[in-house]
């Protein structure tokens, strides 16, 4: 399967784009720091921290701890700098990285699934915990409804010479196989929420492309020039116009499915 991009592996993220859905983003971080019980000594990493989001909430939940953001952006990295709630930034590739102290949580929001090889990376993640300590992940698994299935299908069909899904799995697992996955670490709790998201009408998009533009379409049209971009957009709206019709108001519900789990290590 050829990859389709992965954050810092090409151009950099947009935090203007990635924020305008700020809310919609974020609820799902708050729903997971929710599932996270009493902590050990230790510092707090927040790993992907993106532009800070939910710096500010980490940081009202343990005021005293030492919250370090982690990301592989400069741009997200300067946006989450600039909340005033991390003691520090680091620049860093998320498949290199690791502590230089133990922390007692590891909080990754929407990250771990543009990483491989969860089998591995997760135990070795949990690894670096203090005692007591907590991973606490949160991952979008949306990959078989039609915003996403859409990308993949298309891209395949009109640019075979970039773009090749033979084989294809998704990159995150459902919760039960992440409970099987992480109960040899420690005390696992995994979930799944189906969030319904109303979009608000937007001039010149379909709500859904406005949605994914700086994610999941993101690392698509980055192998395009504009001609091909414009064609592939084009025929994206049209599928989604299709899969997701507007209410009377001209807005979209749009479900959206995410995988959570926290492992706290012995």
């Amino acid at each position: 399967m050829a990859k389709t991009g992965s954050p810092g592996k090409s151009a950099d993220w947009n935090p203007a784009a990635y924020a305008r859905f700020r809310s919609l983003r974020l609820r799902p971080a708050l729903d997971l720091l929710a599932q996270v019980g009493d902590l050990p000594k230790g510092q707090i990493i927040d790993l992907g921290c993106g532009n800070g989001a939910v710096g500010p909430a980490l940081s009202m939940r343990w005021p005293d701890r030492k919250l370090i953001g982690v990301d592989n952006s400069p741009a997200m990295l300067a946006e989450a700098a600039a909340t005033g709630a991390y003691r520090r930034c680091d620049l860093a590739d998320l498949t290199e990285w690791q502590p230089k102290k133990p922390p007692a949580l590891i909080f990754s929001n929407a990250v771990l699934h543009w990483l491989g090889d969860h089998a591995t990376l997760l135990p070795r993640l949990a690894g670096w915990l203090a005692p007591g300590g907590t991973l606490a992940v949160q991952m979008p698994r949306q990959y078989g409804a039609p915003s996403h299935r859409f990308l993949r299908e298309f891209a395949q069909e009109m640019f075979p010479d970039r773009f090749d899904f033979a084989g294809w799995e998704p990159p995150v697992a459902g919760a039960a196989e992440y409970a099987r996955m992480l109960a040899p670490l420690g005390r696992v709790n995994a979930w799944s929420t189906d969030y319904i998201q109303r979009l608000d009408p937007v001039d010149g998009a379909h709500p859904v492309r406005r949605f994914t533009e700086s994610t999941a379409l993101r690392p698509f049209v980055e192998k395009l020039n504009a001609e091909e971009q414009a064609a592939f957009i084009a025929r994206y709206e049209i599928a989604l116009a299709a899969a997701y019709p507007p209410e009377a108001d001209g807005s979209v519900l749009f479900p959206f499915r995410r995988v959570f789990f926290t492992v706290t290590v012995p």
